[in-house]
């Protein structure tokens, strides 16, 4: 007997016609034709059944102040900087944490349910931190949020950037980040690598930093967080997010530099739509994109995991919480067209991402928490192409947010009455 049955379903793997059994919050069974009772059962109709998708770089202390108390005229990353600058003295706890749940209504929406955030630690009061936290524990029901001590103003450059951030670890961030490339100099920006990871081995927990976030092919960062993640035995717990000077560096160097990085098995996290929008501000043309070396360093077995970074906020006016929108942009500036590319790509929002959150029973296993989103689409090549509907989303077997599939209605002679846009036109499978 099970608490629930989706039957009929097409999985990421390829596997199609899959029914998956649900009992006690976890799946049990995963077969054609499961011959069983259960208190619930829903037809997937051969659509995509996937683990739910997985953001593992957000900003959510800034989500939803667009306008806040301006707009960045500019829409450079400095300005968006500065512009946080005046926002932040004026942060309540009530109202960071009010924009939070509005922001994370969206991600469930869309079966967003696992979120790495930053969270600046720059100013001494740490209104930011206690926010998160109270945050944290309200959405644990239905998600999975870990949280970075970010200094976002240099964890040497801030006044009393050094305590702030110690303080928020011990109030119960998950992780240390840091922002060496924003500090003064380059050699204060490694002498901030080696600090931050020196703490992060003594106190056992993970490192996510902002890394080369710039066009400047000599910043160089990553290099050094590479050093140290070995010099501290922290292999496989370290993320170099944004990785953009990568974009710029010349080839000789990368290929030195791709070793390291995956003899340091670091996650590297690229955020497409925001490294797209923001970087080669400087440029005239021909104009650099900015995102890092994807198909590289996926080659090289690095593991690669996109994060949606920022939605209506001072650095980015755009975002819906969509991480397939986040995808289907990096296939774009990825220039990641082919079957195996794209499949590939699904992976850095979903498996990959739990892999750099370093997330415990994750994925369509048995034995693991029913945590699922039926997608109006028929596989991940699809899903890519379509950003669907998610008809479904479940947390630990139950339905936690449903929406009703896209039909459109046709008044066409000779023309079907009703187009599904879940439904490949072509008639042919997407691989």
């Amino acid at each position: 007997m099970f608490d629930l049955i989706i039957k009929n379903a097409n999985l990421p793997d390829g596997r199609r016609g899959i029914d998956i059994g649900i009992a006690g919050g976890k799946i049990t069974a995963i077969e054609k034709n499961l011959a069983a009772e259960a208190g619930e059962i829903i037809d997937a109709t051969n659509r995509l059944v996937s683990p739910p998708f997985v953001d593992p770089h957000f900003h959510m202390d800034a989500t939803l102040s667009l306008g806040l108390p301006r707009m960045n005229v500019s829409g450079t990353l400095l300005e968006g900087i500065a512009l946080w600058g005046e926002l932040r003295p004026t942060l309540t706890t009530e109202a960071l944490v009010e924009r939070a749940l509005a922001y994370c209504d969206l991600a469930v929406a869309q079966g967003l349910l696992h979120i790495r955030t930053h969270v600046d630690t720059s100013d001494p009061k740490l209104v930011t931190v206690e926010a998160m936290l109270e945050l944290k524990e309200k959405i644990a029901p239905y998600i999975d949020l870990q949280l970075v001590a970010f200094p976002q103003d240099g964890y040497y450059r801030a006044e009393d950037g050094v305590k702030s951030l110690e303080r928020a670890l011990d109030m119960g961030v998950d992780v240390v980040g840091g922002i060496p490339h924003f500090e003064r100099t380059m050699a204060d920006g490694a002498k901030s690598v080696e600090a931050l990871c020196r703490i992060a081995a003594e106190r056992g927990l993970p490192v996510d930093m902002h890394c080369d976030e710039t066009d400047d092919p000599m910043s160089r960062h990553i290099e050094t967080l590479a050093a140290e993640t070995v010099r501290h035995g922290l292999q496989g717990r370290v993320a170099g997010s944004h990785l953009t000077s990568m974009h710029s560096m010349d080839n000789y160097y990368v290929s030195k530099l791709i070793p390291l990085m995956a003899e340091a098995e670091i996650n590297a996290i690229p955020n497409p739509l925001i490294n797209i929008m923001l970087q080669g501000r400087h440029d005239t043309f021909p104009k650099r994109r900015g995102m890092t070396r994807v198909r590289e360093l996926l080659a090289a077995g690095i593991n690669v995991a996109f994060g949606h970074d920022c939605v209506m906020d001072p650095w980015y006016s755009m975002g819906s919480g969509d991480m397939l929108e986040v995808a289907h942009m990096a296939v774009h500036v990825a220039q990641m067209s082919g079957v195996d590319d794209k499949r590939a790509i699904f992976d850095c929002i979903t498996a990959n991402s739990a892999k750099a959150l370093g997330l415990e029973g994750y994925g369509l296993a048995v034995g693991n928490p029913a945590n699922l989103v039926i997608l109006q689409a028929e596989d991940v090549v699809e899903a890519l192409r379509l950003k669907p509907t998610r008809l479904a989303v479940l947390r630990e077997g139950r339905v936690i947010a449903k929406t009703a599939p896209k039909l459109t209605t046709l008044s066409l002679p000779g023309r079907p009455a009703e187009i599904d846009s879940g439904i490949n036109p072509t008639g042919r499978p997407a691989f």
